[in-house]
């Protein structure tokens, strides 16, 4: 039978020391089957947290793994944790039966899961062999470049698409996490968010542009922070109309996430009708 390894992971996705710890199994028996556990995550900035969100971001972690080693040849399934990572880690034990089991934390000066004894608790509660990996993603980079891409209203615009088509043409291994904050509260808002978001990401994948993406706070600074903590990336680009039409520029948003942030961060203005604030 065919060796089946389940991976624990959330913030330390990207890294590079995981990524390597799949393709040796890979390698080794090309039957190996992969299956990975995101725990829900509690975003950190804004006084409004929609259920969705939550899920919608350890879901976006899931998809993007299983893009980045699609395209290796390999074949990963996927499911959203309880927000406790030892309850996440059991539930999905008792449904995929792994063989072995890859957990995957921050440092321990910076690891919640490590503060729990999470690693050791799994090991006796299961009996499956584990192996801890320690990924400080700030200090050993990132397995591929990761792109935050932060708009609404311009979403569409032209200017915007080009510059994550020529980002994506100079790195063909990059991968990009669009975030649309949602304006208000759920209802027609929430759909609006989610209909520039779908055709955000068509356009996107239709020039051969590896997306996926979320709704996020309807603050935008909130929205571009709430991404920083859960996704590490290397570059942010924040689109926004011109000028005194945008909020987001009156907001000074652009520099108070670059205070924030160790990531490059580009700013791209688009011309577009609409006049409210974006």
């Amino acid at each position: 039978m065919a060796k089946r390894v389940l991976v624990v992971a959330n913030r330390t996705i990207g890294g590079r020391k995981l990524l390597e710890s799949v393709r040796s199994r890979a390698s080794e028996d090309a039957g190996t089957e992969f299956h990975l556990c995101v725990p829900l995550s509690k975003p950190r900035h804004g006084n409004v947290i929609y259920d969705h969100a939550e899920r919608d971001a350890a879901q976006l972690r899931i998809q993007l793994s299983h893009d980045v080693l699609k395209r290796e040849g390999i074949d990963i399934t996927g499911e959203v944790g309880d927000e406790d990572p030892f309850t996440a880690t059991l539930d999905a034990v008792a449904v995929f039966n792994p063989d072995e089991i890859i957990v995957s934390t921050l440092p321990e000066t910076r690891s919640g899961w490590l503060r729990r004894d999470l690693v050791d608790r799994i090991r006796e509660e299961t009996g499956v062999p584990v192996e801890h990996l320690v990924t400080d993603v700030e200090s050993e980079g990132l397995a591929v470049g990761v792109t935050l891409v932060v708009a609404n209203r311009t979403s569409g615009g032209e200017q915007l698409i080009s510059t994550l088509k020529a980002q994506a043409g100079a790195d063909a291994q990059r991968v990009f996490v669009c975030v649309i904050p949602q304006e208000g509260g759920e209802g027609h808002a929430a759909h609006t968010a989610r209909e520039r978001l779908g055709a955000l990401l068509k356009t996107l994948r239709s020039n051969g542009v590896l997306a996926s993406g979320m709704i996020g706070d309807p603050d935008p600074y909130d929205a571009t922070m709430n991404a920083l903590d859960l996704f590490t990336v290397d570059k942010v680009v924040i689109s926004t109309l011109p000028g005194e039409k945008s909020g987001w520029l009156r907001a000074d948003l652009i520099e108070r996430v670059r205070k924030n942030t160790v990531a490059s961060v580009e700013h791209v203005e688009v011309d577009v009708a609409e006049t409210a604030n974006v």
